[in-house]
């Protein structure tokens, strides 16, 4: 049995120069259309071709290259937060808020590998 529970969504998300050109390339590459674009934010998210399974975009001056972090969805996130420090997973900081929008929080598998857990707080999802 799992420490948590995770929803049935997954993002993607990459590291990206200009989100909008790249969620242009999404659509024109690969037939992804865009859910949102959220400037304000520097976020936007594009919907896959799977059920449950969105490519996110996160703006950057200078993006890492082959940054690619999967992000999970969760009900709870500092529920789950809290049993995962206790298992003793590292995270990267403290949990990020945008108020009415998301809250995140990175953490590391084994081998430093990031990956995030994100709680929707739009009342939407």
């Amino acid at each position: 049995m799992a420490l948590i529970s995770l929803e049935n969504t997954i993002t993607i998300s990459f590291s990206v120069k200009d989100r909008h050109a790249s969620a242009d390339w999404f659509k024109t590459m690969l037939g992804f259309d865009t859910i949102y674009h959220a400037d304000e934010a520097g976020w936007s998210e594009l919907q896959t071709n799977t059920t449950g399974v969105t490519i996110g975009l996160g703006e950057h001056t200078k993006p890492a290259p082959g940054n690619c972090v999967p992000v999970f969805g969760i009900a709870d996130l500092d529920a789950a937060r809290q049993k995962l420090e206790q298992a003793k997973v590292k995270f990267d900081g403290e949990t990020d808020v945008v108020e009415g929008m998301v809250k995140t929080a990175t953490f590391y598998d084994p081998d430093g590998n990031a990956m995030m857990l994100a709680q929707d707080l739009t009342g939407g999802a």
